[in-house]
């Protein structure tokens, strides 16, 4: 029988016997015969039930460490493959104090750390347990007589907020995961260069030059408050709802950078990047219109950016304006003739608030490059941290967690990207 059966049985022992000893039945309120037998069984079942519970611990402890063994044995694929596995929502719990197996977050949590060689404050969660399950589930469908069946909690029809789209991974740009201390990547800055001589001429030295796209670690957080009610369901739903918010809020983090970035304690990002392509619309800006589309691909191939994940990034309002383009007849363009048939991605984490002196002081930006020369590096995993006593939460039973993430960004060749950063959309 697994631990959480057993638990289960052993909570149910006991209500029981808490029921009984709370209503005596017998004379001098002592319990009755009857239930003084049946206590004695429950009790009976209940020493069982508890020598049961300790046999099972044990063994999956000893599980656990040999587990883990194995893990470190074998290399980075089993434990890729277990950490999977990893559930957020129990090792929030385990945190709070309450009585969840949270054996394998404990376990993975050590393993991380002894990797990373870095001690974390709360638990060390792997970036893996944030990527999405797919949970299948189904709705109870509406019929005559749907009123008077009472209101079921449906945790799979959770409703979201609205989200901007995280982009930045699915243009191309290359993770580097598990850096330890600042990184230096080497970066050729010039080529050596050939050329003609005449007959017992000499060549005329070009060294190649190199310089360092660094990488160090910056942080960022977040703070939220959950229910105890919610860390104590094992639904799939709850996990699913838990891992996907705190994905979203640090995946946006990271793509926010990614694209600007510069603020304080932030990455740099593209646009923020000294040395790439720079298209203007105008002494005082202008609309989108295809000649600066072309304009800014051709800033980015005569730097013989030609190969990679070339493709454009941009937000919505400025993905408004080119459907809106039309040829001399009045037809609209399309997407596809706008962009010249180019990848292309749309998120509102594209700034579409810049001000570059334009008449209206309002702009949208345009991004266009090879996004495998974006890099996003990530010092091992985040640091999970409960606060079961914090004032507010407290007073309501909850929790509050704060979760870190370390990462940095950086553009390998700025010559591979450019972008319009005065186009007006409105």
């Amino acid at each position: 029988m697994k631990l959480k059966d057993l638990l289960e049985k052993r909570a149910r022992h006991v209500k029981e016997m808490r029921a009984i000893a709370d209503n005596p039945e017998g004379a001098g309120g002592d319990l009755s015969q009857d239930q003084a037998k049946r206590f004695d069984e429950i009790k009976g079942e209940l020493e069982s039930t508890e020598k049961a519970i300790e046999r099972q611990q044990l063994l999956d402890e000893a599980e656990r460490r040999m587990h883990g063994e194995s893990l470190t044995a074998s290399g980075n694929d089993g434990f890729e493959n277990e950490v999977r596995n990893f559930s957020i929502v129990r090792a929030i719990a385990g945190q709070a104090g309450m009585n969840v197996d949270d054996g394998r977050e404990r376990e993975i949590s050590s393993e991380l750390q002894r990797r990373s060689g870095n001690k974390f404050q709360g638990m060390a969660v792997p970036m893996q347990a944030l990527e999405e399950r797919v949970i299948t589930t189904t709705a109870p469908g509406a019929g005559p007589g749907s009123n008077l069946i009472a209101t079921d909690h449906l945790g799979h029809q959770w409703i979201d907020l609205l989200r901007s789209k995280l982009v930045i991974k699915r243009l191309g740009a290359r993770v580097l995961n598990g850096l330890v201390g600042n990184v230096d990547i080497p970066r050729l800055k010039a080529s050596a260069t050939y050329g003609w001589v005449a007959e017992n001429s000499a060549l005329s030295a070009a060294d190649m030059q190199f310089d360092m796209a660094p990488l160090s670690p910056k942080h960022a957080g977040a703070l939220a408050e959950l229910s105890r009610n919610m860390l104590q369901q094992s639904s799939p739903d709850i996990e699913t709802l838990v891992r996907h918010d705190m994905a979203a809020i640090l995946a946006r983090a990271v793509d926010g950078v990614a694209i600007q970035g510069g603020g304080s304690n932030e990455p740099t990002g593209i646009l923020e990047t000294t040395g790439i392509g720079d298209v203007a619309m105008g002494t005082n800006g202008g609309p989108l219109d295809g000649d600066s589309v072309i304009d800014l691909i051709s800033a980015v191939a005569d730097e013989d950016a030609e190969t990679g994940s070339l493709s454009f990034l941009t937000n919505t309002k400025v993905k408004a304006a080119a459907m809106k383009l039309k040829d001399g007849d009045g037809r609209y363009l399309g997407l596809d003739t706008v962009f010249q048939s180019t990848p292309r991605a749309f998120s509102n984490l594209v700034p579409s608030d810049l001000d570059k002196g334009t008449s209206t002081g309002v702009c949208s930006a345009l991004i266009y490059g090879n996004f495998a020369d974006l890099l996003i590096g990530y010092w091992s995993a985040f640091d999970l941290l409960v606060n079961p006593y914090e004032s507010t939460a407290y007073s309501k039973g909850n929790v509050q967690i704060r979760a870190m993430l370390t990462c940095d960004v950086a553009v390998r060749h700025p010559e591979s990207f450019a972008a319009i950063q005065d186009m007006t959309t409105t």
